[in-house]
């Protein structure tokens, strides 16, 4: 594969080819490292993001806690320890072993619901059987296991600069495991584990990927297993689903993994989970058949926490031969998992995959083979609580999804105006709406830009954002009036509110956010010394208890993805914006989430008429400027 044409573009400042990487990792060496930003910046913007949510009196005593921490000796002594370590020759990046332990793996939670995150595909309607569907998709995901595990992987760039590729590795063939105090994950050998595992009514069956002289099966061949599978499997559930005891608090999970290894003294159940968490995915073969988006949603999200391995990458194909992805979130971000999800998506919609002969000689195939565990008494009664316990969790939520049409891409852009930033400022206001107030949000920003970057926080709500609000929901003027009279001003504010959402946003991506940076200052305090009064201060667990936790991932590919809230008085907002429309996936502990839509679709209403509304203004305007030449 060639490096580079003569015609490539060239690469930004300070970037290079190692000619000893592989293709995808070929810039690795030459990304910056994540940057330590300056004491005073962070605490300037960190003021600046908490004001909306303080009164005047909040405020002054949260400006006088930043201040005192500004200009201590203390505050300079952390960040000195920070810069050291960030310029350590063995660090690659300051944060990202502190980050992975206190967001994913030292995080004791359920996964499912409070960390894994869904894609919904588009339908595809040549293939409504599901055995089909499901043969296609693993077909389709093999070329690009081959690109990412060869190292041939074309890597991304943003604006010309590449991005860091370290996460793929986690892609195929690893697994996540429940470890006391703190989960750990490993990464398996494709060539000897050259395998899916399927899961059907709670069974889990291996099938191999091709054949013993290694020629990969067909998508006929696949099919024709997997209906072999489902028949194998027949009408009655497995009585004991040991997938559910990977949807259980880590801990308790982590007990019940070692009395599963325990039940089974010849260590048949040691090798069974080897098998699994080796394989290069989990297909999980549902017995439902979902139509509406919500419907849809729930299957991929939660599924009935049975026919289900939460530690791993799994693909979700449905009777009606929908389907869908649920991503283990640990080691990687949804960038990657998105790119292989379109990849498969698009490779099937423009016929770019080789699918084989249809023709299947039955006697080739390998037999079914079913892996079945060893149970005793200890494991049924673990897997009886780890259900009641995903049943209970689940029934207290809920979830809602808002497809919104008129209002994409296309609309942003023809009034001039961020899709993303137009997507936060419309749920600022139905925020507003719902409780007269701004909310808490936290929009994921990826930093990948960076050596080992994942996430920083784009603190969402704003000075600006919140005087557009209020201007919108003018309590002396009705909406109409205003909107007649002044839709010019209110654009303005509006526009004031994007600009300043951007300028945040692309703060965030280049790693110069408030989150990260004093979550490193916090982590550096020593036993026995003081926390600063910025962490006691009320305002900083106000300004990061995230009520809204907001992410964006499009595609023409999806038909919705999402996510749990990450507080218990909060709400999950995914939302994807495409041409013509923006939609919306609400997750909630049963906060009114219908009410929240409801809010949604009237604030993008209304956005949308302000706009529209400001642009017949200027017309009429141009008009009168021109009758008066």
């Amino acid at each position: 594969m060639a490096r580079k044409s003569s015609s490539a573009p060239a690469l930004p400042a300070g970037y290079s080819e190692d000619p000893a990487a592989p293709p995808m990792l070929r810039y690795q060496a030459s990304l910056p490292k994540l940057p330590v930003p300056t004491l005073e910046s962070t605490c300037a913007k960190y003021l600046e993001t908490v004001q909306p949510l303080l009164t005047p009196t909040e405020y002054s005593k949260t400006k006088n806690a930043v201040s005192s921490f500004l200009s201590s000796p203390q505050a300079a002594e952390l960040q000195r320890r920070l810069k050291d370590r960030a310029a350590a020759p063995e660090t690659v990046s300051w944060l990202i072993d502190w980050w992975n332990e206190a967001a994913y793996m030292g995080y004791r939670d359920p996964v499912v619901v409070y960390v894994s995150y869904f894609f919904v595909h588009v339908n595809d309607r040549l293939r409504r059987d599901p055995a089909k569907r499901a043969a296609s998709l693993i077909k389709a995901m093999l070329p690009f296991r081959d690109l990412v595990e060869s190292g041939r992987l074309e890597p991304e760039k943003v604006r010309g600069a590449p991005l860091c590729m370290a996460s793929y590795k986690w892609l195929f063939h690893s697994s996540r495991y429940p470890v006391k105090p703190s989960d750990t994950a490993q990464k398996f050998d494709p060539k000897s584990n050259n395998h899916i595992v399927v899961l059907r009514k709670n069974r889990f069956y291996l099938v191999p990927l091709a054949n013993e002289a290694g020629v990969e099966f067909s998508a006929a061949e696949l099919e024709a297993q997997l209906n072999n599978i489902i028949a194998h499997a027949g009408t009655t559930p497995h009585p004991t689903p040991i997938g559910a005891l990977t949807s259980d608090n880590r801990d308790l999970w982590a007990d019940a993994r070692e009395a599963l290894l325990a039940a089974s003294p010849s260590g048949k159940n040691a090798e069974l989970l080897k098998k699994i968490e080796g394989a290069m995915v989990i297909v999980a073969l549902d017995d439902t058949k979902p139509i509406t988006r919500e419907q849809i949603s729930w299957g991929a999200w939660t599924g009935d926490g049975r026919n289900r391995w939460y530690d791993k990458h799994q693909l979700i194909v449905f009777d009606n031969g929908r389907s869908g992805f649920l991503g283990e979130h640990s080691c990687m971000d949804g960038t990657p998992t998105l790119r292989m999800n379109e990849f498969m998506l698009a490779s099937l919609a423009h016929g770019k995959i080789d699918l084989g002969p249809e023709h299947v000689d039955s006697s080739k195939l390998p037999q079914v083979q079913e892996l079945v565990f060893d149970i005793n008494d200890k494991v049924k009664e673990l897997v009886k609580g780890a259900e009641s316990r995903f049943d209970e969790l689940v029934s207290k939520h809920d979830l809602h999804v808002l497809h919104y049409e008129g209002f994409g891409k296309n609309f942003c852009k023809h009034h001039k105006v961020s899709p993303d930033a137009a997507a936060q400022l419309t749920k600022q206001l139905a925020f507003h709406k719902m409780f007269n107030r701004p909310g808490v949000t936290y929009e994921s920003a990826q930093t990948r830009k960076f050596q080992l970057g994942r996430t920083e926080v784009i603190r969402s709500a704003s000075n600006e954002s919140k005087a557009w609000a209020e201007a919108m929901l003018n309590p002396k003027i009705a909406y109409l009036i205003r909107l007649l009279k002044d839709p010019v001003h209110l654009r303005t504010l509006f526009n004031r509110a994007a600009t300043r959402h951007i300028q945040y946003a692309n703060w965030a991506a280049d790693g110069q956010g408030v989150d990260r940076h004093l979550f490193g200052l916090k982590k550096l305090i020593k036993e026995g010394e003081p926390l600063p009064e910025i962490y006691t201060d009320p305002a900083f667990a106000q300004s990061s208890h995230w009520e809204l936790s907001t992410s964006q991932l499009s595609s023409p590919y999806f038909d919705g993805w999402g996510y749990g809230e990450v507080v218990p008085d909060g709400y999950g907002l995914s939302y994807s914006i495409g041409d013509d429309y923006v939609r919306w996936t609400i997750t909630s502990l049963k906060r009114q989430t219908e009410v929240l839509k409801h809010y949604l679709a009237e604030a993008a209403t209304e956005v949308k008429h302000m706009l529209e509304a400001a642009a017949k203004k200027d017309k009429e305007a141009e008009k009168a400027e021109k009758s008066r030449l």
